[in-house]
Formats: structure tokens, sequence, C-alpha cells
């Protein structure tokens, strides 16, 4: 019932942009940390972006300055713009979030179907 629906993805090429977007759907109270997470081919996964509770935005180090995560609460979504892709940003990219759903509520963990963006000439 609870679940991340993650829209998105395809094949650019470098240099060019491309924007994902996960929405939570269900019986959803309260929403925490939303995130982005990716692994590329033959790499472990590693964190891309992070919107927090407090409005904080975080950056992995390898995508700062050319992704962007943004939030629409009201929505109960997270975007992820991705702006000068390069080779190196093909991977499987998952959503993330921290929702307080269910009866009774609890928090719990959820991830997002995976989305490939592929980065080529």
């Amino acid at each position: 019932q609870v679940h991340l629906v993650v829209s998105g993805g395809g094949l650019v090429q470098p240099g060019g942009s491309l924007r994902l977007s996960c929405a939570a759907s269900g019986d959803i109270a309260a929403i925490n940390n939303m995130a982005w997470y990716r692994q590329a081919p033959g790499k472990g996964r590693e964190l891309v972006a992070r919107s927090t509770a407090m409005g904080t935005s975080v950056y992995g180090d390898s995508v700062k300055g050319r992704f962007t995560i943004s939030r629409d609460n009201a929505k109960s979504t997270v975007s992820l713009q991705m702006d000068s892709l390069k080779p190196e940003d093909t991977a499987i990219y998952y959503c993330n979030a921290d929702l307080y759903s269910g009866v009774p509520r609890v928090w719990r963990n959820y991830w997002g179907q995976g989305t490939q963006v592929t980065v080529s000439s």
C-alpha cells in the first residue's frame, strides 16, 4: 500500500540533463529524509543527494554543483535535477525515504524501484 513510485531515467548525452522524480504513495502521516542513491556497474551503492526534514540538502562529492535535489511536501515528492551529466554518472538510481505510515503507524525506510540512467554519446 505504501510505496515510492519513481519516474524518469533514460539515455542522455554527456553534458545533457535529466530529471528524476519520486512520489510517496499511500496512507502516509509524515515524511522525514528523502534521498537519492545510485549504483554504477562494479561499484557499491553511494549517496547522491539527501533532503532532510529540517530542509537541509546534502550531496555526494561527485555531483556537487551539477545535481539539485528538491522537495514538494504537498505532493510528497522528491526530485533530482541532473545537469552537466558525465558518463561516470551512469548508474541505477534509487529513491529512498523515511515514512511514518501504517496501522499502527510506525517509521519505516522505503526504497523505490531502480531506474537506469545512461550517459553516453
